[in-house]
């Protein structure tokens, strides 16, 4: 049992490597491959949690620990994107693209809030830094893909990347709730909500791909303003 327990802080050290890894990327202008990297971490992200659940270790240290690998992974990693999305609009180094370091300093704020906080379990207070993070990441992501698509022509331009980073990082501050997937039950019943984001979500991302991903997360945040159990 000794051992078991530790399993899930081996996939949370997991996403730390990734995150390492996709600053690396980032810093050398590979956009696509840093933002693969964010992907594969908030995949040993979920598993963590998963498997914490599942062999019933839930403490103080992997929740800790959990967010150090958050704040680094899914805060400066794609910070660090954002940063090289705005310089590739400019001739120049300009300070404007430093508004991206916004990211990590209210990822951190969120994360520490979620650890203090021990109503977020059938919702998040906040934006969580891991749909933040996704985000940022499907622009570099689709673009590998599709780079004619007229979205990623709008999201790609300077003033429309510093809007959506000065306005998702008050989402991760504020007080709205929002869905947390995590089942109880399947019943429809008081997972209303969840099947409509899960659903419309497939069909967005079978039609666009990688595209969709944006327009998922802003869907994810107004279904979760209308769903507000928090008063």
């Amino acid at each position: 049992m000794s051992i078991l327990r530790h399993i899930p802080n081996l996939f949370t050290l997991g996403n730390l490597f990734f995150g390492l890894l996709a600053i690396q990327f980032a810093y050398s202008n590979d956009l696509y491959s840093a933002s693969l990297c964010i992907l594969s971490g908030a995949f040993l992200d979920f598993f963590d949690g998963f498997f914490a659940r599942l062999l019933k270790v839930n403490g103080e240290l992997g929740k800790q620990l959990d967010s150090l690998a958050d704040l680094i992974t899914f805060g400066v990693a794609p910070s660090v994107i954002v940063f090289q999305l705005i310089l590739s609009s400019e001739s120049e180094l300009s300070t404007i693209a430093y508004i991206a370091f916004l990211i990590p300093l209210f990822s951190a704020y969120r994360l520490a809030k979620f650890n203090v906080d021990s109503n977020q379990s059938d919702t998040f207070i906040g934006l969580p830094t891991p749909a933040n993070a996704l985000f940022f990441i499907s622009i570099p992501i689709a673009t590998h893909f599709n780079s004619e698509s007229i979205l990623l022509e709008f999201l790609s331009q300077k003033i429309v990347l510093i809007v959506f980073v000065i306005c998702l990082c008050w989402l991760m501050v504020s007080n709205i709730s929002f869905i947390a997937l995590k089942f109880k039950t399947f019943n429809w019943k008081g997972n209303e909500y969840r099947f409509i984001l899960i659903g419309i979500s497939m069909i967005l991302l079978l039609l666009f791909h990688f595209v969709a991903v944006p327009i998922i997360i802003l869907l994810y945040s107004v279904l979760s303003h209308i769903n507000n159990p928090r008063k």
